[in-house]
């Protein structure tokens, strides 16, 4: 049985590719579907952490961008528009279930550096004694690229890392890791258990993610590096119906297990 059934504190990282349609807007049935079900689950007196993504998609759909900007100032410009639209979303949303939402912007300096990266850590465990919901995003409008992140599989990991939490589960629009690309090679089979990220599997990893997003398996496996060597267990699956979550919840085998060092 799953790790995941017994775990209290879950980070769940959501991605720009699995909340917007292609065109940058936001896929709003997908978006309510998936609040409902964390609001469910927040029900059972877990406490979660939201990762999401999409304030730059977003932001492109709202101002009517065909491409992602390729400068820097184009791109906080696009996350300063989309992150308002994305908060006040998860705030109607959560409302609707009696749940209060708290933003988290991070930069790579709030986590790497010993002080700030106590004071997140004290936010967080504050908002979980409120009985909040933190949604978090890399904090896009003012970052550069000294104090990035770069992607919010990695930074759903620190996360999962400085919150000790018990799991991690990343959205994905795939449905987990697979032995080749399933889009160029029939043959290529889901994997459903990691015991080990060594060198040689980070080597079959490729690809940037989508035209909306900054993520890939890639990034993915370079997360659950984190989050497993801090112990907590990682799972990637298919966001596309968020209730596979309460199949995670229930123990059945779906996407892909990076099982924690702690845990083997």
């Amino acid at each position: 049985m799953s790790a995941i059934t017994e775990a209290k504190r879950i980070v769940v990282k959501v991605g720009t590719s699995t909340l917007t349609h292609p065109s940058g807007h936001i896929n709003i049935r997908l978006m309510e579907k998936l609040v409902k079900v964390l609001a469910d689950i927040k029900n059972t007196d877990r406490e979660l952490v939201l990762v999401s993504s999409g304030a730059i998609g977003v932001g492109m759909g709202k101002l009517g961008l065909r491409e992602r900007p390729q400068t820097i100032p184009g791109k906080q410009a696009a996350a300063a528009v989309g992150q308002c639209e994305l908060m006040y979303l998860y705030d109607k949303y959560f409302s609707e279930y009696n749940h209060t939402v708290g933003q988290v912007l991070l930069t790579r300096y709030s986590l790497d550096n010993a002080e700030s990266s106590e004071n997140v850590r004290n936010t967080f465990e504050s908002l979980f004694g409120m009985g909040a919901i933190p949604v978090v995003n890399e904090n896009d409008t003012v970052a550069t690229d000294e104090i990035r992140v770069g992607d919010n599989d990695t930074l759903s990991a620190i996360v999962a890392k400085i919150i000790g939490a018990d799991a991690l589960v990343i959205l994905s629009d795939i449905d987990g890791l697979y032995t080749a690309d399933p889009a160029k090679d029939a043959a290529a089979v889901l994997v459903p258990e990691v015991r080990e990220i060594d060198d040689a599997l980070m080597a079959t990893a490729s690809g940037a993610g989508s035209s909306r997003g900054t993520g890939g398996m890639l990034t993915k496996l370079s997360a659950g590096r984190i989050a497993t060597g801090a112990g907590a267990d990682m799972y990637i699956v298919n966001g596309k119906n968020p209730d596979v979550l309460y199949d995670l919840l229930e123990g059945k085998a779906v996407g892909t297990h990076f099982i924690g060092r702690e845990t083997l």
